[in-house]
């Protein structure tokens, strides 16, 4: 594979963009985007394990300061359950 393309990770035809402790789900030309930050990992043989997850649906609009543009906001147990209610909302909210 060519250095010059980036292989890009999708969940349910969205896109998926790591930076360290945050995960953004969607695409920030779309009005809504997830934040998902990992609050507590848990070491599971010798792999770090989330255990605590803040799922957040905010306006991508560059004019709202970061408070401003949260329109939901929750924590899951896991990685699994918080893309499983991500990929819920953030399709709700594109849908309307």
């Amino acid at each position: 594979m060519s250095e010059d393309k980036a292989v890009t990770l999708e969940y349910k035809g969205h896109p998926l963009r790591r930076k360290d402790n945050m995960i953004y789900f969607g695409s920030m030309s779309d009005k809504y985007i997830i934040l998902l930050q990992v609050l507590d990992t848990k070491k599971v043989k010798d792999m770090d394990v989330a255990t605590k997850v803040s799922v957040s649906l905010q306006l991508t609009d560059p004019n709202l300061k970061s408070r401003d543009s949260i329109v939901k906001k929750s924590e899951k147990d896991s990685l699994y359950a918080a893309m499983d209610v991500a990929s819920v909302w953030l399709d709700r909210a594109l849908a309307q």
